[in-house]
């Protein structure tokens, strides 16, 4: 059933992206076009609410910062959010981060009438607290991959996950008496006031294929860029953004725009913790396997690091994996020889447990972010958030 519906979930993204031809998938582009002008007006609608305060958002007397973006997935973002973290806290806020826990275990049937014979339905259960900044509760299929990582990287920074971001907002204030939330992914996410909205954009692929939801990868119009108060363009690789730029500022005047890197660092053995330099990657041949949003960004960078990429499996994005499917790829890589198998961080935290051969070890590729033009903006930004100014007494003014 799973694999089916993966399968499903591919052929949707080959439609999208144009990468099927014929009667069929033509006609599918064509319905999902209609759906994409309907979508369009719910966006509009919603925004209008919102700004109208028909819907009211929610006010936590709190300091929260949204990092978030226009497409669907392949962004970057979970680097960003633990270097915003990192700083925060360093810079003596007390954080905490609020996440949907995209993918992770739902409840089962049987919770759910075991709470409503109890009189606590699930909507009123408390959030999900995927650590408390000192100790991980929860594993990556209960609290999604991503929440998980940015756990076992982050010290002093609670994590808490629930649909509803308020609720858990509430939650983490109370409980952990934080003074700063960081949204992850929030940028769509009205119900509670944003401070700051950071937005992330991809070099590469800054808009997508152009088009809105179902028909492509935009949740919104590229005109709401607008809300960003600052601009991240992720991915960058040293050369020219200035067209990239110039489209931007179209859509906002004002916002500060940083120009960022994914940065390897080291590669780390999954079996015995042990990192290595990337250097250890030059002239090896390799196998890579990922479920991730753009799997070629991460193959291309192994290359660029001087390892030969020679077999490659992908899986869609926050594939969960099940140990037939990893110890399989094992035995394919043994057969062509190959030195090891690299997967990233954010795909290390999916794996089962597999009974690992001493001759083909695996390691995940740690990811930094590294901020490449206009770094003192992000420092400035972090220091007006950690050390705000005093507000002027009204005699001041007069």
């Amino acid at each position: 059933m799973k694999e089916s519906l993966e399968e499903l979930e591919q052929f949707a993204i080959d439609v999208i992206l144009n990468r099927r031809k014929g009667f069929r998938a033509s006609v599918i582009r064509l319905l999902l076009s209609i759906m994409s002008i309907i979508y369009r007006f719910l966006v509009s609608l919603r925004l209008w609410l919102y700004k109208s305060r028909i819907k009211r958002e929610h006010n936590l007397g709190c300091l929260v910062v949204s990092i978030g973006n226009l497409t669907v997935g392949g962004t970057g973002k979970t680097p960003i959010v633990e270097k915003f973290a990192k700083a925060l806290t360093a810079g003596g806020r007390r954080v905490a981060i609020l996440s949907r826990g995209y993918k992770s275990a739902k409840p089962s049937i049987k919770t759910k009438i075991k709470s409503k014979i109890q009189g606590n339905p699930i909507s009123q259960e408390p959030p999900r607290v995927v650590t408390d900044g000192k100790e991980v509760f929860l594993d990556s299929e209960t609290a999604g991959d991503e929440p998980y990582m940015l756990a076992t990287n982050l010290e002093g920074v609670a994590i808490v996950v629930d649909k509803d971001r308020v609720k858990a907002g509430l939650h983490a204030i109370k409980e952990f008496d934080v003074d700063t939330l960081l949204l992850d992914d929030g940028l769509q996410y009205l119900r509670l006031k944003h401070r700051l909205d950071v937005v992330l954009i991809d070099k590469y692929s800054p808009f997508g294929n152009e088009k809105l939801l179902p028909r492509g990868t935009l949740r919104e119009p590229p005109k709401n860029l607008k809300r960003a108060s600052y601009i991240f363009i992720t991915k960058c690789d040293g050369s020219s953004n200035e067209e990239l730029i110039k489209r931007i500022r179209k859509y906002n005047r004002t916002a500060e725009i940083i120009e960022c890197a994914h940065k390897p660092k080291y590669l780390e053995n999954i079996d015995s913790g042990e990192k290595l330099p990337l250097e250890h990657l030059k002239g090896k041949d390799i196998g890579t396997v990922s479920g991730i949003a753009v799997p070629e960004s991460f193959e291309d960078g192994l290359k660029n690091l001087g390892a030969n990429v020679e077999l490659t499996r992908r899986y869609t994005d926050h594939h969960r994996y099940r140990k037939r499917e990893i110890q399989k790829f094992i035995d394919q890589c043994l057969n062509r020889d190959l030195d090891m198998i690299v997967t990233t961080e954010k795909d290390y935290v999916r794996f089962p447990d597999v009974d690992l051969n001493e001759n083909m070890p695996i390691f995940f590729l740690r990811v930094e972010i590294g901020i490449l033009s206009n770094e003192e903006t992000f420092e400035d930004c972090i220091n007006r958030i950690c050390s705000p100014r005093p507000i002027l007494s009204a005699r001041r003014f007069f």
